[in-house]
């Protein structure tokens, strides 16, 4: 099995960013935007619709404000597996790191993933620090 971990450090408060990951229907619109152009909630799931064309359906596990940990898998036919974390940390003086885990099979499709998570995972950070400045 796969597994791919990404990590930020974001300038902004970790409250603020998770604040906007733990709104799961608003990727498009206060998350990353123009990576993501809609979302679509459903019962315990979001459709995500990604600039490049590609529509993921996420199914919603677990939101934790305690731990500031938001978890979700992939449905459909591309994985034969498929369950991510996007977690926040406190780093002090108005930071946070952001840390994304995916486990997947085939292992084959790790590269792909791994580049969409990075591309992810850097218009995150744009968005929360232009948020952040005001």
């Amino acid at each position: 099995m796969a597994s791919v971990r990404i990590e930020r450090l974001i300038d902004a408060p970790a409250d603020r960013v998770w604040d906007a990951i733990r709104d799961v229907g608003a990727l498009h619109t206060r998350l990353v935007p123009g990576f993501v152009v809609d979302t679509r909630l459903e019962d315990g799931a979001r459709i995500v619709t990604f600039g490049s064309g590609m529509v993921a359906r996420e199914r919603l596990i677990d939101i934790d404000d305690a731990r500031r940990r938001f978890a979700y898998s992939i449905d459909g036919e591309t994985f034969a597996h498929h369950h991510a974390t996007n977690e926040v940390l406190d780093e002090g003086d108005g930071r946070c790191r952001f840390v994304w885990v995916a486990d997947l099979l085939p292992d084959s499709l790790a590269p792909m993933v791994t580049g969409m998570m990075g591309q992810g995972a850097d218009v995150l950070k744009a968005t929360m620090e232009a948020t952040a400045r005001g």
